[in-house]
């Protein structure tokens, strides 16, 4: 019986899991006892029964094989009786969920801070995924941080650290560590919900794409699917080699972060599809050959079409979005006959709807698209089902689009992002925004005039849980809105959302500019919420 070590601890302050899980700068995890003050009140919260199994894995940023060594010997001293790791420490964060959804797991951890970038001096991120494959929701998030409070021991094992990258089974303390190869599971799923064939056939007539894995988690997956399954040539997928630095990317898939990608599908010799990934994942960048295709609208058109994939057809039973994704959604939901549901932002808000059959299809505006194959968002699992589309339709993406716009119409939207705003003048502007909503109903902003202003609350349909202050909503006579937000996805200062939008009937401008149809917006959400006197911005730093 291999004996347990207790560690006196003392607690950290600001150990709060935010919209998905505890991120923080490197630096701040490489404290001594940081990360396992976090992973055993993780442990202590979902106190792990005899014979359970925990999953490891992370998207491979700098320090993700530090703290899953760490995360191995600690589940050794707390009674699992099996962890299952993805070798040399990658999990997609997909691909973890399906991985404890197969194998019966209690939960996981998966090692990430997502789209921020990583190396020494970048983000870390620890989140734990329940049984059902899904991030924590608040009730166990909010008992992990009560207990990083009050936090007085952590437990480990003597062991040396294991050999990631070598496949099989060894024992840590008692307990087997199985190493599996972190792709194929997930490959393979991927061949059961879609029409590999009929992606095969487009690729042979000519069909080609770029995909941008931004040395980022998804390259091993994209060259397994897209190149060696699929048939796309070699070099479809670049920056393929995931890189603890992201090889000084930052790993979000937007027209900033991906320039690279927009500007080739923007030129002459573009392919026919241009897709990009996160740092974890579970993100999606979607552009075809001259036509960026926003989140929200690509949740939209996947929705209207998702019945294509072998996996789906005839069972789109209903469709999930954020706040403050735009309601191109609930467009086509209301056209089949099915609903929609608008929840907060934060996957796990979609847990309970995907567990009881509820919804098919769930989206973010935030680049994050996935369905009930598993719970979590799915970035290249967004792709295939944009290549599916194609494929069984023969139709490039603008054409897709335009089709989609001429049914259902078009609802202009742009995010808005005020990224390191100081903390405390963030705090003050929600404060003040929020204080003034009862009197802005009939207030007139140039041509707008305020129908309705909220802080938006949410109760679960299914737990009739209740989640409140997830944004505030300004909604205007005219059918647009502006959604103000802090985000949680942040490791420093704070990060101020403005979310604008405009609905333009299939009989009006359905391809005009962005920026021009939201003028009028733009400048309302400016002036209601003061976001320059409290900010010292008169722009965002990030337009999507």
């Amino acid at each position: 019986m291999t004996d347990i070590v207790t560690v006196p601890t003392t607690p950290f302050e600001g150990q709060a899991p935010g919209t998905s899980g505890l991120r923080k700068k490197v630096r701040v995890f490489q404290q001594p006892g940081y990360a396992e003050n976090f992973i055993q009140s993780v442990f202590d919260v979902v106190q792990p029964q005899p014979g359970s199994v925990l999953v490891i894995g992370g998207d491979g940023r700098y320090h993700n094989r530090t703290v899953i060594q760490q995360a191995i010997r600690m589940a050794a001293a707390n009674g699992y009786a099996r962890v299952i790791v993805g070798q040399g420490g990658i999990l997609s964060t997909p691909a973890a969920s399906n991985v404890i959804r197969k194998y019966g797991a209690g939960g996981g951890l998966i090692l990430s801070a997502s789209h921020n970038p990583g190396g020494p001096d970048e983000d870390f991120g620890i989140k734990y995924n329940i049984a059902n494959g899904g991030p924590a929701p608040e009730s166990v998030t909010g008992a992990i941080l009560a207990r990083t409070k009050e936090i007085g021991l952590w437990l480990t094992v003597e062991a040396e650290d294991i050999d990631l990258d070598a496949l099989g089974e060894v024992t840590v303390g008692g307990m087997v560590v199985e190493v599996l190869d972190p792709v194929a599971d997930y490959a393979d799923l991927m061949e059961e919900l879609f029409d590999f064939d009929a992606i095969r056939k487009a690729v042979s007539s000519g069909f080609t794409m770029r995909f941008d894995a931004m040395s980022a988690v998804t390259g091993p997956y994209a060259v397994e699917i897209l190149e060696n399954r699929l048939g796309f040539s070699a070099g479809t997928v670049v920056n393929g080699v995931p890189l603890e630095d992201f090889g000084g990317h930052h790993p979000d898939p937007n027209l900033i972060h991906a320039k690279d990608l927009y500007d080739v599908m923007m030129g002459p010799d573009a392919p026919d599809l241009g897709a990009a990934s996160d740092g974890d994942g579970d993100r999606n960048l979607i552009i075809g050959r001259g036509r960026f295709v926003t989140p929200s609208d690509s949740l939209a058109m996947l929705a209207a079409n998702i019945e294509i994939a072998p996996a789906y057809r005839g069972r789109l039973v209903g469709i999930a979005r954020s706040m403050p994704t735009s309601a191109a959604a609930d467009r086509v939901a209301e056209a089949l006959g099915i609903p929609c549901f608008e929840t907060p932002t934060g996957w796990k808000f979609f847990g309970n709807l995907l567990d009881a059959g509820m919804v098919t299809i769930c989206g973010e505006e935030s680049a994050g698209t996935g369905s009930d194959h598993v719970r979590e968002k799915d970035g290249l699992w967004a792709v295939l089902l944009w290549l599916n589309i194609l494929a069984v339709r023969d139709i490039s993406v603008d054409q897709l689009a335009r089709t989609h716009w001429a049914r259902f119409g078009r609802n202009y939207y742009a995010r808005h992002d005020y990224e390191a705003v100081d903390s405390e003048a963030a705090a003050t502007l929600m404060a003040e925004l929020k204080a003034a909503l009862p009197a802005l109903p009939g207030k007139a902003f140039g041509s707008l005039t305020v129908a309705h202003a909220d802080s938006f609350a949410y109760t679960d349909p299914v737990d009739r849980s209740i989640s409140e202050n997830q944004g505030v909503r300004v909604l205007f006579e005219d059918g647009s809105r502006v959604v103000f937000r802090l985000s949680g996805t942040g490791t420093q200062g704070a990060t101020l959302r403005v979310y604008l939008e405009r609905y333009e009937p299939a009989s009006g401008e359905i391809d005009a500019d962005t920026g021009a149809m939201l003028e009028q917006q733009i400048a309302a959400a400016q002036t209601i919420a003061g976001i320059e006197r409290h900010t010292g911005r008169g722009l965002p730093d990030v337009v999507t």
